[in-house]
């Protein structure tokens, strides 16, 4: 997912985004130990994807403390 849609969602989106991530990759992970994956490829980008997610919530929360 692009950073710069991802800047246009709310906190609350970005968290909803994040939950649903993090239950994709655990069925990835699941898949992966039982020989099903069809796209391996696709657990490095849902980890690149929360990294983004917990950089912009990061981001949003060191901004409004320094207001």
């Amino acid at each position: 997912m692009k950073p710069e849609k991802l800047r246009e969602m709310t906190d609350a989106d970005l968290l909803q985004q994040e939950k649903e991530l993090k239950a994709e990759l655990f069925n990835l992970r699941f898949q992966t130990v039982t020989g099903q994956i069809a796209n391996p490829n696709r657990i490095a980008e849902c980890r690149k994807d929360i990294a983004r997610i917990k950089t912009i919530l990061r981001q949003r929360e060191m901004a409004a403390d320094a207001e």
